[in-house]
């Protein structure tokens, strides 16, 4: 495997473990399940979904401790 492809996986790695890619694979999976649907809800703005995925991460944090 050449220096490169390393580089590579471990960037995707960081990308997938800190959820910097959370809109690019829901994207992805609106796509590939959701786009021949009728009835198939739009596709959140990358805007839209970090608020939303932020909001649901924090919804029951009432305090620090």
């Amino acid at each position: 495997m050449s220096i490169l492809k390393k580089l590579r996986h471990f960037w995707h790695l960081v990308r997938q473990l800190s959820g910097d890619d959370a809109y690019e694979q829901y994207a992805k999976h609106h796509a590939d399940f959701h786009a021949c649907s009728v009835d198939a809800p739009t596709l959140l703005t990358r805007k839209d979904f970090y608020k939303l995925w932020q909001d649901s991460k924090w919804k029951g944090m009432k305090r620090c401790c």
